[in-house]
Parts: C-alpha cells; sequence; structure tokens
C-alpha cells in the first residue's frame, strides 16, 4: 500500500507539474499573440493615418491650386451666331454662361477657351446687350470683351483693343427672288429699304453708301437684324460674312451678295473690318498676353475656326 501511495503521489506531483508547465507555456502563447494584434492594429492605425492625411494633403493642394488659378472673364452677346450664342447645354465644348443655367459657344467662345488654356485661366462668360459691352470693360466688370467687334476709331478712343483675331469682309443678304437677288454692286441696291444691327459699321458707314436708300431703325440684335428681313420688313440687311455664311444655315431663303472688295463695294477701311478683342485701356499685360496666344495663328487657323463654329450652329441664332 505504501508503495502504491508513493507511486501515486509521484505521478500526481508529475502530473501537476506538467500541468504547471502546460499552463505557463499557454499564458506565454496567448500573450505574444495579444501583443502582435496589437502592432498589427497600430501600425494599421498609422497606415490609415498617414493615407488620411496624405488625401487631405492633397485635397488642400487642389484647394490652393483652383484658389490660385486667375479668372479671365469674357463678355459677349451669345446672340450673334457664329460669332457666339446660347444654347441649352455644353455640347460641342460649350461654356457655362455666369449666372445662368445657359451656355454659350461660337467662335468667340472658341477663341476665348484657346486663350484661356494658353495663358492658364479658367474662363468665364458674361452674357451682355451689345451696347454694354464696351462700359462692361471700362468699369472692369469684365477681363475682355470678344464679340466680333471691329476696331474702329471710335471705340479705340474707348477702350484698347489687340491684334485682330478675325478678318471679315461685309457682305450683303437678300431673299432669293426678291428684287435686288441680282445686285453685283452697291449701285445696283438703289432705293433699297434697309437695315442693320445698331452701333455697328454696316449701320453707321455703310447703309448711308446706297443711294436714296430708305434706312429704317436699327436692330437691337444680329437675329433681329436677320428677322427683319425673314419677315419683308426690309429689302436687304448689310453685315460681315461670317454673320452671312450663319444666316445662309438657318434661313436657307437667303442669298448672300458679295462686292468683290473694289470701287463697286461699300468703302471701308481695314481697321473697320478687322475685329479685335477688346480691353480697358492701359492694360497691357493682358493684351500682350492675348497677342500672344494670337500670333500663334494665321487667317487659315481662323477660317477654319469659324467653319466650324457654322457648322454647329443652331437654327435659332
Amino acid at each position: 500500500m505504501k508503495k502504491n501511495l508513493r507511486v501515486l503521489t509521484t505521478t500526481a506531483v508529475a502530473v501537476m507539474a506538467m500541468a504547471s508547465l502546460s499552463a505557463c507555456g499557454g499564458s506565454t502563447t496567448s500573450a505574444t499573440t495579444a501583443e502582435t494584434k496589437a502592432e498589427s492594429a497600430e501600425a494599421g492605425a498609422e497606415s490609415s493615418d498617414s493615407a488620411e492625411a496624405e488625401k487631405s494633403a492633397d485635397a488642400k493642394d487642389a484647394k490652393a491650386d483652383s484658389a490660385d488659378k486667375k479668372v479671365l472673364k469674357v463678355a459677349m452677346e451669345c446672340a450673334y451666331a457664329p460669332y457666339n450664342w446660347t444654347q441649352p447645354d455644353d455640347s460641342n465644348g460649350a461654356v457655362p454662361i455666369a449666372d445662368s443655367n445657359e451656355y454659350a459657344y461660337g467662335y468667340d467662345v472658341m477663341m476665348a477657351k484657346k486663350i484661356a488654356d494658353e495663358l492658364g485661366y479658367d474662363l468665364q462668360i458674361v452674357r451682355l446687350d451689345w451696347d454694354s459691352l464696351i462700359p462692361a470693360v471700362q468699369t472692369g466688370q469684365v477681363d475682355c470683351v470678344i464679340a466680333g467687334q471691329s476696331i474702329t476709331k471710335e471705340r479705340q478712343e474707348a477702350v484698347d483693343f489687340t491684334d485682330p483675331y478675325y478678318y471679315a469682309s461685309i457682305v450683303t443678304l437678300v431673299k432669293a427672288g426678291g428684287k435686288y437677288e441680282n445686285a453685283t454692286s452697291v449701285a445696283d441696291l438703289a432705293g433699297a429699304t434697309c437695315t442693320s444691327q445698331q452701333s455697328t459699321i454696316w449701320y453707321t458707314v455703310c447703309l448711308p453708301q446706297i443711294q436714296d436708300a430708305n434706312i429704317l431703325s436699327a436692330t437691337a440684335s444680329a437675329p433681329d437684324m436677320l428677322m427683319s428681313l425673314e419677315a419683308d420688313k426690309c429689302d436687304i440687311v448689310v453685315t460681315d460674312q461670317p454673320t452671312g455664311k450663319g444666316a445662309l444655315v438657318a434661313y436657307p431663303d437667303f442669298k448672300m451678295l458679295e462686292f468683290g472688295g473694289g470701287d463697286d463695294d461699300f468703302q471701308v477701311s481695314d481697321e473697320d473690318i478687322n475685329i479685335g478683342i477688346s480691353l480697358k485701356k492701359g492694360n497691357t499685360e493682358l493684351k500682350d498676353a492675348i497677342n500672344g496666344v494670337l500670333a500663334t495663328m494665321d487667317k487659315d487657323d481662323y477660317a477654319k475656326m469659324m467653319d466650324e463654329a457654322i457648322s454647329v450652329q443652331p437654327l435659332a441664332n
């Protein structure tokens, strides 16, 4: 019995020792695992914090870049196709019109986009009536006007102009089948009832050259001018070639007369038919910058751009 008791006692001690060792081993493994998990979680948190910090920094940089980028405010009528017009969406690359839910496009917008892109500006289109364009430049409401303005001496007294961004010849629009559809010179327009847009050389310089002309009041806009002809309120209207080409798309019953630029044509100066971008007097920095962009283009480039504008203009403009 004593022997058996000793064996049992010895066995019990051994079992207890093994249990004790097993317990110590289990405690060490558990602690190590917990420590590893904690380190992993801490590393993950650090990685997440780092990613968030980097993302936040990128957002701040982007915001700073946007805040630092200058805005080029460009005024136009947005109603003078193919130079500029209003449309309901951004198709063909149209630009939002400030303080509206509409968009502007046309030759002038295409040119404004090119200038803004080359100079690193954001572009903002401001829609104004024709007679409000120059005052807007003078008062600093806008940076410049890109609106098919001819570079007249009268305008040069009020604002500065860039180099021409288009060269436009004078044309006459009549209705096919009308009294003057076969006219080949200004002399052939004698006695015509006529009109054109207000504050343009077409109205102030060209129409008075027609012998015995019945000159109606000037229209407020180019679309109004064209509607006068379409509604038979006049026999002819005088305008520039791009406006004439655009009118033929919108009004298939119109015919465009060109008199060749010689003695049989309307007598105008180069300044009258060269189209420029107007700026506030003394703003030489912006003027020189824009001229730098225009210097990279030629008349063929302008013609291609104008043809593209005419091809996508809305018929309602």
